[in-house]
């Protein structure tokens, strides 16, 4: 468990201020990620201008299973996972450079984003520590994560939201299969934890 407690929430309709508060940008005709990169086809995810990236984001929050999760200090919002099954990310259903280890209906959980001011905290442990839950809640067989196998290289901030191999075995999760895939010069693993 984590060293210090916060709260984690689904990222429901309710929670969309908080979200916009983590992914959103200040100015809100600049185009960021909203977290939709992995989740859209490309072509898809470039077509979007800023203000719908954000609607889209607020649809995304509005449905049965959220988008993914954020974590609390007291009241204020202070991190951001993705989280969701993995059948609902193109990038992972489509792509080749993260491979399929077999059938079984995983969650991935894709992205961390904790705010400034509160890195170094335990907030995306506590983040990765809740999307397991998360998923757990949902049924879900099995969570998997993308992360850099960067040994005791630090991160670029910018690049650590895949999070870390390490991260991930503290949370759990066992090597499960190589990727093709690279962030920041580090390889990218396959990390999974089994729910049942």
């Amino acid at each position: 468990m984590t060293a210090t407690a916060f709260t984690i929430r689904p990222a429901t309709s309710e929670r969309f201020d908080d979200v916009a508060t983590i992914l959103g940008p200040r100015n809100p005709d600049s185009a960021v990620c909203w977290c939709l990169t992995y989740r859209l086809p490309s072509q898809q995810n470039r077509a979007l201008s800023a203000r719908e990236r954000a609607q889209t984001a607020r649809e995304l929050c509005a449905r049965p299973i959220p988008p993914g999760i954020l974590a609390y200090d007291g009241g204020t919002v202070v991190g951001w996972c993705g989280v969701a099954p993995r059948a609902e990310l193109h990038a992972f259903t489509h792509g080749r450079t993260i491979p399929h280890v077999d059938d079984l209906p995983v969650w991935a959980v894709w992205c961390f984003r904790v705010r400034g001011g509160h890195r170094g905290r335990g907030v995306a442990q506590a983040l990765l520590e809740g999307a397991v839950e998360h998923a757990r809640g949902h049924g879900a067989p099995a969570v998997e994560g993308y992360p850099v196998d960067n040994g005791d290289r630090k991160v670029d901030t910018t690049m650590a939201y895949v999070g870390t191999r390490g991260m991930f075995e503290h949370a759990g999760f066992t090597k499960a299969a190589d990727t093709t895939s690279t962030l920041n010069r580090f390889p990218r693993v396959l990390m999974r934890l089994p729910l049942r």
